[in-house]
């Protein structure tokens, strides 16, 4: 199916190693869909959690639509993710795990439909943090070097 990418999650990588990934859908408004449409949605500060055996994404900043008057909903409501019952039962599983939680990392569409990639992930601490960027940094040097010397022969 044809997959059109909307949002990122920018620091999803960065503080948690992502251990698993599930899509989920999202109950939205027709102003929402329109607003996502546009791109104007914000996955920095989310989080999923789970109430009453139902997932909800809280969090996440949909910019009100500006033709949408009194239709427009709170841009920060607590939206339902749409999973089936086993999907939800073995998340509540893996969170109830030591340090495990929900993380949305990226919101795209599907066909016509807005889906929301879930990641089930373990939070960082500072020293991973640093040998991460220490990776990156080594990487992007080799990839430096190898251009150069390619240029110079």
């Amino acid at each position: 199916m044809n997959t059109k990418l909307i949002a990122k999650n920018p620091t999803a990588y960065h503080n948690y190693f992502i251990e698993d990934k599930i899509e989920a859908g999202i109950v939205l408004f027709g102003t929402e869909i329109k607003s996502i449409r546009a791109g104007k949605v914000n996955l920095k500060d989310s989080y999923a959690n789970i109430k009453n055996g139902e997932v909800y994404i809280s969090g996440m900043h949909i910019s009100p639509y500006e033709h949408g008057n009194i239709f427009n909903k709170n841009p920060l409501r607590d939206k339902k993710l749409l999973l089936n019952k086993r999907e939800i039962n073995r998340l509540i599983g893996l969170i109830k795990q030591k340090g495990y939680t929900l993380i949305p990392i990226s919101i795209y569409f599907k066909g016509n439909f807005v889906k929301l990639e879930l990641g089930i992930g373990k939070g960082k601490k500072l020293y991973d943090k640093r040998q991460d960027i220490a990776k990156k940094d080594a990487q992007k040097q080799i990839a430096i070097t190898l251009k150069n010397k390619l240029l110079l022969s």
